[in-house]
């Protein structure tokens, strides 16, 4: 069962990552003071967006998105990885939350699953970054 699962994980991790044709780079910045940031965004077919935020090891980090689409979700990828996700949206829901393994820039991946980008679908998203 847990070959199974991980198999699946890595499936979707290529399938959401391989096919997109281009991912956009955003670094977020959180006002002085502040311990959050909300994106909105809009995405259409295989587009990506990668929120980039620099965290420390031991830090809560808690990540949700609201979307007009269902099949718009987000991966976690830690600082040092390229593609492997420590969060996948897909298979555990749009709403992250958990203690930081390492410190560095942390990217969340913003994407369409392939069923819906291949038919060039559109998702309105609310994205909130929390760090503790």
């Amino acid at each position: 069962m847990t070959r199974l699962f991980l198999s699946l994980v890595a499936a979707v991790l290529v399938a959401s990552t391989a096919l997109a044709d281009d991912i956009r780079t955003e670094r977020v910045q959180f006002h002085k003071g502040a311990n959050s940031a909300t994106v909105h965004g809009t995405i259409k077919g295989y587009e990506t967006v990668d929120y980039v935020l620099g965290a420390g090891k031991g830090q809560s980090m808690n990540v949700s998105l609201s979307t007009d689409n269902g099949s718009n979700y987000f991966n976690i990828i830690a600082p040092g990885k390229a593609d492997e996700a420590m969060f996948v949206g897909s298979s555990s829901g749009n709403q992250f939350e958990g203690t930081l393994p390492a410190s560095g820039d942390y990217k969340v991946r913003v994407y369409l699953m392939r069923n819906a980008a291949r038919r060039d679908e559109v998702a309105k998203y609310r994205l909130e970054m929390i760090i503790d």
